[in-house]
């Protein structure tokens, strides 16, 4: 059953009457591949309900929980549409459990355990979202055949692990500041031999980063020049260098949906 996600506006006085401001829903359901129940932030498209023909796009946004990125996110989306540079969307704000488990493969080396002690968790991770959630959001809601995944920092390393080990699994990725540093940058070695790997398939990729020093700068341009090299990708590699890591995805995502959209 769906909890709705409400911010409540009112004026401070004896007479003033107060409704809830509706941004989204909440749904939970229960994961067999990981074993524990996930909470989704949804929010659907002004007209949603009464367009019972029409089918919709999916942005699937890792860290998507209400106090992490989902409301300023559906923001964008928003105001996007309103502005139609973006067709109207549904966006899945994936809640976190535990990030540093679900975004990261094993690693090798001593600190990064010692700092991650629940790490090593994305192969499940990467099944549970092609297998139970995308299933899962296509069987509740009116989605047509459109995909874009978004992902920063930790999030990022797990949209560049899918992009290089499956990319057909969404249609648009959106990658923000990935930590490829992890594991001494294994991913990024074995990038060439992944990509070689798999077949070719029409996918868009928006690679970002911001004024985040060498460890996180240059592996994010070389993942960008790797990716431009595979037939069949279309790919931007855009950094934003008047950000820094905590301030780059919201301004990062507003231009990836926009370059994703066709505008200039």
């Amino acid at each position: 059953m769906a909890i709705l996600l409400t911010v409540t506006i009112g004026i401070n006085t004896s007479t003033a009457q107060t409704t809830p401001f509706v941004l989204g829903e909440t749904q939970q359901f229960f994961s067999s591949i990981l074993n524990e129940t996930r909470t989704l932030n949804i929010y659907l498209p002004d007209g949603y309900t009464a367009a019972a023909n029409t089918r919709y796009p999916v942005i699937y946004l890792l860290d998507g929980s209400a106090n992490e990125d989902f409301i300023h996110i559906a923001g964008i989306i928003q105001f996007l549409t309103m502005i139609k540079q973006q067709p109207p969307a549904i966006l899945v704000g994936i809640a976190n459990s535990d990030r540093k488990h679900d975004f990261t493969f094993p690693t090798t080396v001593k600190k990064d355990k010692d700092d991650f002690p629940t790490t090593g968790g994305s192969e499940k991770f990467i099944r549970f979202l092609d297998r139970e959630l995308k299933p899962y959001v296509q069987r509740h809601f009116r989605t047509n055949d459109t995909s874009t995944l978004i992902g920063q920092s930790l999030g990022g390393l797990l949209a560049s692990e899918i992009v290089l080990k499956q990319p057909a699994m969404f249609n648009n990725y959106v990658i923000v500041s990935p930590s490829l540093w992890w594991d001494q940058e294994s991913l990024l070695k074995q990038a060439g031999k992944l990509l070689a790997a798999s077949p070719a398939v029409h996918v868009s990729v928006f690679v970002t980063v911001g004024k985040e020093g060498k460890k996180m700068e240059a592996p994010a341009r070389q993942l960008g020049g790797l990716l431009k090299d595979k037939p069949g990708m279309h790919v931007n590699f855009e950094p934003l260098r008047e950000e820094t890591h905590l301030t780059i995805l919201h301004n990062a995502v507003y231009k990836a949906l926009q370059w994703l959209n066709g505008v200039k």
